[in-house]
């Protein structure tokens, strides 16, 4: 499984932008697609997921400010964020997890948001 992932750059705080990850290679037709997180000095934390059935689920601390969605015919999955704080500053992998567990991340992409 390859995850290919785009969209990070640096950001003013309050502004937007766009996370894409493209899923390709073998796995199973139902998964989760999702965003995770790493600060430096930080444990990597789940930032928002989306099931194949469309459920979603983000971390508190992100609600209201940021938009997960998927298209299953592409097997991409894109974070949208908004009101952009320094604290989400971050490398920003994407994820897969098939039903049965396993997972794969993608390479990171580097979300800065300054002040």
């Amino acid at each position: 499984v390859q995850l290919q992932a785009s969209g990070g750059g640096l950001v003013q705080a309050g502004g937007s932008l766009r996370l894409s990850c493209a899923a390709s290679g073998s796995f199973p037709s139902r998964f989760t697609m999702g965003w995770y997180r790493q600060a430096p000095g930080k444990q990597r934390e789940m930032v928002a997921t989306i099931t194949s059935g469309g459920m979603t689920n983000y971390v508190d601390s992100v609600k209201g400010r940021f938009t997960i969605s998927r298209d299953n015919a592409k097997n991409t999955v894109v974070l949208q964020m908004s009101s952009l704080k320094p604290k989400d500053t971050a490398v920003y992998y994407c994820n897969l997890q098939a039903f049965y567990g396993t997972s794969w991340f993608g390479q990171g992409t580097q979300v800065t948001v300054s002040s």
